[in-house]
């Protein structure tokens, strides 16, 4: 069964930006696609909201993965533990840093690249190069480097989804041309 995860980053809901456009399109093509409201999105942690996902997730040879900023580390923290790989991947205004567990966490927030490499058959990576928050380039190059996959570079397109900066992106079509691209 294809199937499709739509994870949000911090200080959004699942109603915003090209979340709701994307679960649309996927729905098209014939995916079930679950875009939950995460929990607590002002302030996530790795400890609530990992288990929110693998608890409810289906993930097999034929899921996707899409997560946004906080979502793509997410992401990161999902591809460490599953043992089955999945079909791909994409992580929009990802940063090479796991989510922390708390605001407690002393760790340094590194994501276990061995773990997570090899655990999609397809991974994609998209960060602008002028990211105010600085998930840019610079990190999607990072994740790469450490995973594989491909990164895409977009010239001047920030966060790609924010109300701080006035990024009203409704609709994402690149998403729709890299499925199982």
């Amino acid at each position: 069964m294809k199937n499709a995860v739509i994870i949000h980053g911090t200080g959004t809901r699942n109603d915003e930006f090209w979340f709701p456009w994307f679960k649309k399109e996927l729905e098209a093509k014939g995916y079930t696609v679950w875009l939950p409201q995460m929990p607590n999105a002002d302030h996530p942690n790795l400890e609530e909201w990992l288990p929110f996902i693998m608890d409810q997730a289906s993930f097999t040879e034929d899921t996707i993965l899409i997560g946004h900023s906080a979502g793509a580390q997410l992401i990161l923290s999902i591809l460490e533990r599953i043992p089955t790989p999945i079909k791909q991947a994409i992580l929009v205004a990802g940063y090479a840093r796991a989510l922390r567990a708390s605001a407690d966490d002393e760790s340094d927030g590194l994501v276990d690249w061995n773990n997570a490499h090899g655990k999609c058959r397809k991974i994609i990576f998209i960060n602008s190069d002028n990211d105010p928050w600085g998930c840019d380039d610079a990190q999607g190059r990072i994740m790469q480097e450490n995973l594989g996959g491909e990164l895409i570079v977009t010239k001047g397109e920030g966060h790609m989804g924010s109300t701080t900066y006035n990024q009203p992106y409704k609709e994402f079509p690149l998403l729709v041309k890299l499925l199982n691209a």
